[in-house]
């Protein structure tokens, strides 16, 4: 009896032991105190995972992950992840199951051309500029799908990279990204309905993002446009002027006679039609605006005091618009 007795208590101490190291690795928080990033390469084992972990100090026991994955189950995700404080190895556990992956967030506004792009990558710590710059003049063929019967091999992704907020790793690389607005275009389009000439509609949608900031005008000037499209007028307006000297890297800030004098195919003032491409990348109004125009005969317009547009059929009309925006304006 004194034997089974004594055998009792050493079960029950080995027990107690045991549940004290369990609860000691699996809850009592461990790891950085400042940022560490683990990258985990898809396929990679559980055992493998508990021990990149421990060497990188953000778990104390490989062995005591490996027991909580045969108990808690599910699968491990591939990703680079980011931890900053000491933690359970529940809470480890946990963010690798569910994906918990580290991302930065890139959010590019309707209207931003590929160089406003590019310096967002940057800015988020995506890659540089250049590099970024240099992808999407190269890798053109995101877009053959639209661009293929054009007659021209297209020199940029602009107006196809789709305004929206993206989430990517760190080591992203510029094609992946330009992928990933490629796509969230077609959506947006296939959304929208787009068909027929696909190049033409960018490009105008374009030209209307950059134009007009209300929603509600964006019909209206996408139809001046095709109206002064259909009399073979030039189109004159100012963002193309704008777009064509940042081509060239001699963008100053304000429009000057020399832009205006540009022979850029780009340079609406001096050549009719559209330009050769889209000067911006445009939302979902802008589009909306090029698909379905207003039916006007206005062929002119221009901004008022309020930050909206006056809109004239002709030219005598235009200019006492212009005179009372000038006079708004105390010039």
């Amino acid at each position: 009896m004194k034997f089974l007795g004594t055998l009792l208590l050493l079960l029950a101490l080995v027990a107690f032991a045991a549940t004290g190291a369990a609860v000691y690795f699996v809850y009592t928080p461990f790891g950085p105190s400042s940022e560490t990033f683990l990258e985990i390469a898809p396929h990679t084992g559980t055992q493998a995972i508990a021990t990149q972990l421990e060497q990188a100090g953000i778990i104390r026991n490989r062995y005591a992950f490996e027991a909580l994955r045969v108990v808690r189950g599910g699968t491990l995700k591939a990703g680079e992840y980011r931890f900053d404080h000491p933690a359970p190895l529940t809470e480890v556990y946990r963010r690798i199951a569910q994906g918990d992956i580290y991302t930065r967030t890139l959010t590019i506004p309707e209207g931003y051309n590929i160089f406003d792009i590019a310096q967002a990558v940057e800015t988020a710590g995506l890659g540089q500029r250049d590099a970024f710059l240099a992808a999407e003049r190269q890798h053109t063929e995101l877009i053959a799908e639209w661009t293929a019967n054009s007659g021209t091999k297209p020199r940029s992704l602009e107006g196809y990279l789709f305004p929206d907020t993206y989430h990517f790793a760190r080591h992203t690389t510029p094609v992946h990204i330009l992928a990933a607005m490629v796509r969230r275009f077609r959506q947006a389009t296939q959304q929208l309905g787009l068909e027929g000439d696909v190049p033409r509609t960018v490009i105008l949608a374009s030209l209307v993002e950059k134009e007009v900031s209300q929603d509600a005008e964006r019909p209206l000037v996408a139809g001046v446009f095709l109206n002064r499209l259909a009399k073979s007028m030039p189109l004159a307006t100012d963002p193309t002027v704008i777009y064509a000297a940042l081509l060239d890297n001699r963008w100053r800030g304000t429009i000057h006679v020399s832009d205006l004098q540009s022979p850029s195919p780009y340079n609406t003032y001096r050549h009719a039609g559209l330009p050769p491409g889209p000067i911006c990348n445009p939302g979902m109004a802008a589009f909306r605006a090029a698909i379905q125009p207003a039916q006007t005969d206005y062929l002119y317009f221009v901004a008022d005091s309020q930050g909206h547009s006056r809109f004239a059929a002709t030219l005598e009309e235009h200019n006492r618009n212009v005179d009372a925006y000038r006079k708004a304006q105390g010039r």
